[in-house]
């Protein structure tokens, strides 16, 4: 196995390699309590990046995709077959595309809806969505994104406060929105996505006051009467994107044409420095994280902005990998969650398989983990001896991956890397920011930080003095992430109090989230201001870093750590991962037949899984006070419909002590006895 270190068997390695991330913006004044504002490295010298030159909305990028690939494919779905099975992607091109938008949009526009008016938009992700998203743009009305997971109450209060009159809608949704009617006094017309749309759905719709209009039909009625399109400017409202956040009603970020803009475009620039992958017309996405969030509809955005191809998933995250293996995409875009199940699965199918096979991947795994470092993430030898069958799982022609949404740890960037044998991007952002805050850079293997700063916007420290965080530490400075630029949201809807909160006067947006910059100028976010605790002996406590150290073992699915300042340790709701948790609880004697429900109730067997999370958490070097001292494990795991987690899939953790409020009782009332 000699030969495994030797250069031929590598890819080519980047060249580029850079001092510093960042720099320090010249002439910026000091502020007591802050440090200078930074920008990316390869910013040094130029304004703050705004739009695609020429373009000015988001139709006039859509209309620049048409221009570079007007033949090409745009929008693809699969074909469902008689029997419920799911066939190839069938292809809408630009050009197609184009004029469902046109008809779509005079239709609408026959409504007499107001320009800027609120436009709701219902689905999952498909093609009609965008079609729906971009006849809005063409005549300038704002488009709103409602989605179950926020639940009755929230998409009663987001109808009421944009006084919504039409909303675009499969018929699923429309269902719930008829069923919700009694309370969503302004609600006048929903446009079905599907086809054709039941003659009894009409009927109980008219019923309680609501036109029921086909899509289609929609597109044939603008066909036969255009209407004059109104197109927008830079700085008109293009979407009310509404947050459920961890606690109260949800707010409605205000974003601008020019703040989608100012992200898509910041990479495509960073494609054209060398920062980033470029994208082409040859690249193909696969669309399955939500078009109701910004991180899917700004990269959409950069997608159409290089005339490339979007084919939407199945509907079913369970068929995710089946998906991908029929479209083939080029890129992979995810959340930690979803990687981390990757990780996890791979890993325990490694250990399952055993033997010679075993002995094969973790050789390959250290040997790619260590050109890492020296800027390699492909091996001639490994990637065809161990690793095809890994990227096969996802087609096999993804060229990089990128993770978003949330941090995601650096074992399973590095993994990724390996295993995938591509670059590994990590963004961060906000709603608040279109979802550009920060991004990573092409070639560089690292991990654990966020890279440096969008091209559109610039950040700084301040320091978070009631947390021991400077802006004036040394070696690196730290304190909360603010951020200055063309992404930064103009408020939110109807909510001046909370907008307030959030934008500084002078145009910064606070995200409550700790950083430092690292030796090379690099953003490594450390911290929540808000999500800390501090335990009876006045111990500080910052529970999703010891959620994240836990997630790491191969044991646990889920985590919830909780500490009360009149108590002096922490106590946790794990829900183990079931495919490791069943083998596992066999191995310690219990009945193979035993239920996930039945073994999480053995005391016997929580008094172990409690040891091998003590243990796990000293080799990650958590102190004493910050384990788990007592332990509840849950056979169900936490998701969004039983409100602990959000549609991004963060820890709702006031619900989650409510929910947990007596097994917590029950472990503190334990540990006292």
């Amino acid at each position: 196995m000699t030969s495994s270190s030797s250069s031929s068997k590598r890819s080519s390695r980047i060249s580029w390699t850079p001092t510093s991330f960042t720099y320090e913006v010249p002439g910026a004044p000091e502020i007591p309590g802050e440090g200078k504002p930074r920008r990316a490295a390869y910013m040094e010298g130029l304004e703050l990046l705004d739009m695609p030159p020429g373009v000015n909305s988001l139709h006039e990028n859509f209309l620049l995709g048409v221009k570079i690939a007007s033949d090409n494919p745009y929008l693809g779905h699969r074909i469902r077959n008689e029997d419920g099975s799911l066939g190839p992607y069938e292809w809408e091109t630009y050009a197609q595309v184009y004029e469902r938008v046109k008809k779509l949009g005079s239709g609408l526009a026959q409504l007499s809806i107001d320009h800027q008016e609120a436009v709701g938009l219902y689905s999952i992700n498909r093609p009609e969505w965008v079609i729906a998203e971009q006849a809005c743009y063409l005549h300038m009305l704002t488009t709103v994104p409602l989605y179950d997971t926020l639940g009755d109450a929230a998409i009663e209060y987001i109808v009421n406060q944009t006084e919504m009159r039409v909303c675009f809608a499969t018929l699923d949704k429309a269902h719930n929105l008829i069923r919700l009617k009694p309370k969503l006094r302004t609600l006048l017309f929903v446009v079905i996505m599907d086809d054709p749309v039941p003659e009894e759905f009409v009927r109980s719709a008219n019923r309680v006051g609501v036109r029921v209009i086909g899509m289609r039909e929609m597109e044939e009625q603008g066909g036969k009467r255009e209407m004059p399109a109104v197109r927008p400017g830079p700085d008109a409202v293009a979407t009310i994107c509404y947050t459920s956040g961890t606690t109260g009603v949800p707010k409605g970020a205000i974003l601008t044409h020019r703040n989608i803009l100012a992200v898509a475009y910041g990479v495509h620039y960073m494609g054209t420095v060398g920062r980033f992958h470029p994208i082409t017309a040859n690249d193909v996405h696969l669309s399955a994280l939500p078009l109701s969030h910004c991180f899917e509809r700004a990269w959409q955005q950069l997608l159409v902005m290089n005339g490339a191809r979007i084919g939407f998933y199945s509907g079913d995250m369970a068929k995710l990998l089946d998906d991908a293996a029929e479209l083939k995409p080029t890129m992979f875009n995810g959340v930690p969650r979803l990687f981390t199940r990757i990780y996890d699965k791979v890993w325990a199918q490694v250990r399952a398989k055993g033997g010679i096979a075993a002995y094969l991947f973790q050789r390959g795994y250290a040997a790619k983990k260590a050109y890492l470092a020296q800027g390699y993430v492909k091996h001639a030898l490994w990637d065809k001896l161990v690793f095809g069958n890994v990227r096969a799982k996802l087609g096999g022609r993804v060229r990089f991956m990128l993770s978003g949404s949330a941090p995601i740890s650096p074992e399973v960037m590095d993994f990724l890397k390996v295993a995938f044998s591509c670059d590994v991007y990590h963004g961060y952002g906000q709603t608040e920011t279109a979802a550009g805050i920060a991004i990573t850079f092409m070639g560089d293997f690292s991990s654990g930080h966020v890279g440096a700063p969008f091209g559109s916007g610039e950040v700084k420290l301040v320091d978070v003095p009631s947390l021991n965080y400077s802006s004036k530490d040394k070696p690196c400075p730290r304190g909360e992430i603010l951020i200055r630029g063309n992404q930064v949201f103009k408020g939110y809807y109807k909510n001046p109090e909370k907008t307030a909160e959030a934008l500084t006067s002078d145009g910064w947006v606070r995200t409550g989230d700790v950083a430092m910059w690292d030796e090379n100028g690099k953003l490594v976010v450390i911290d929540r201001v808000k999500d800390i605790f501090k335990l009876a002996q006045g111990e500080y406590i910052a529970p999703e870093k010891i959620e994240n150290v836990y997630l790491k073992h191969d044991l646990v699915a889920q985590a919830f750590v909780y500490g009360d300042s009149l108590q002096p340790a922490l106590v946790g709701v794990i829900v183990p991962d079931e495919e490791t948790f069943l083998p596992w609880a066999k191995a310690q004697g219990y009945e193979p037949s035993a239920t996930m429900a039945e073994l999480v109730q053995v005391p016997e067997l929580k008094k172990k899984f409690l040891q091998l999370l003590v243990a796990h958490g000293k080799k990650y070097k958590l102190n004493g006070f910050e384990q788990v001292r007592a332990i509840y494990l849950e056979a169900d795991p936490f998701t969004v419909e039983n409100t602990l987690l959000t549609p991004t899939f963060k820890l709702r953790r006031p619900n989650a002590k409510e929910y947990y409020q007596v097994q917590i009782n029950d472990m503190y009332a334990q540990l006292s006895a």
